[in-house]
């Protein structure tokens, strides 16, 4: 009997089917009696004997019983690089890999399950868990996000370092907290009497080394106002189904929807409204995320919103 170490079979194998036989049968008898350790260490001997797929899985199914998740996933893994895997091995790594968290993982196998067979009723049902659990992480990291956006900006401006003159003309001019600094414009601060050339210096220095700018809240209600239009001419060429998906209905980068999510895009038609400037203004957005979101658009029939 091999070593009780938990292991994926791997390298050459006899592929001698006379050889595994026995150990196929010891195995079978120690997993009616519900001996599963025992039967795991049969059903490797018959894998080393006879490399297949057949009896990979069952080392695999053994793994995940006994709760080796990684050794199963391993073994699943050496099954798909065999001929003929059981159906099954698919289904059974989607399940593994979504208990990992690795739901876009899981949810290719899964689609390539029913891909192969739409009736296939397991498939379809972990299908859904993993899509519902893949929009529940979203939304949790976007909530996460706006929380911690929203503390942002009610920090006290007394918390950043900057000079008492700076201080001093930001209280008097009631402006307490991140989030009333950028409510306010460049010109209005340096209208205010005894507010200087230096101060502003100081704080769009501090600004800047926080990614933002005075003024930057000004800008919402224009712009907001300018997407809308954008959205209700979508509306006459595409349909509201379409425009109001979800986009963590939809499989792209995490880079991509993160710079999405800090955006505050949720649907598509929200990112259709939307510029190539406003999409590379963001941190760590590259070419490779805007491509890729122009290609998705395209899917849809959409494009992003191009400057008049």
């Amino acid at each position: 009997m091999v070593n009780a170490a938990l292991d994926t079979v791997i390298g050459a194998s006899r592929n001698d089917p006379a050889a595994a036989a026995p150990f196929i049968k010891q195995a079978q008898q120690f997993d009616s009696q519900g001996e599963w350790m025992q039967a795991l260490d049969a059903w490797k001997e018959a894998a080393v004997k006879d490399r297949t797929a057949k009896n990979l899985f069952q080392c695999a199914k053994l793994q995940d019983r006994l709760g080796f998740d990684d050794d199963a996933l391993r073994t699943y893994e050496e099954c798909t690089r065999l001929s003929s895997p059981p159906v099954q091995v698919f289904v059974n790594m989607a399940v593994l890999l979504e208990d990992a968290g690795q739901f876009t993982r899981a949810e290719k196998l899964l689609k390539k399950v029913l891909e192969a067979n739409p009736v296939h009723a397991r498939a379809a049902l972990f299908l859904k868990d993993v899509r519902a659990s893949k929009d529940m992480l979203y939304d949790e990291e976007f909530a996460r996000e706006g929380a911690r956006r929203d503390a942002q900006m009610e920090m006290p401006v007394t918390d950043f370092e900057l000079s008492v003159r700076a201080r001093n003309c930001l209280k008097k001019m009631q402006i307490r907290t991140l989030g009333d600094l950028l409510r306010i414009s460049e010109a209005e601060l340096m209208s205010y009497k005894n507010f200087g050339e230096t101060s502003l210096v100081e704080i769009k220095a501090m600004l800047t080394a926080k990614g933002l700018r005075l003024g930057q809240q000004l800008d919402r209600g224009h712009y907001d106002k300018i997407r809308g239009e954008m959205l209700e001419k979508l509306k006459g060429t595409v349909s509201e189904e379409i425009l109001n998906k979800p986009l963590t209905q939809l499989d792209f980068s995490v880079r991509a929807r993160k710079a999405l999510q800090l955006l505050g895009i949720h649907t598509l038609g929200d990112l259709a409204a939307r510029t190539e400037a406003e999409l590379m203004g963001v941190k760590n957005f590259g070419q490779t995320s805007l491509d890729e979101l122009r290609i998705l658009l395209s899917d849809n029939g959409l494009s992003l919103r191009i400057l008049d």
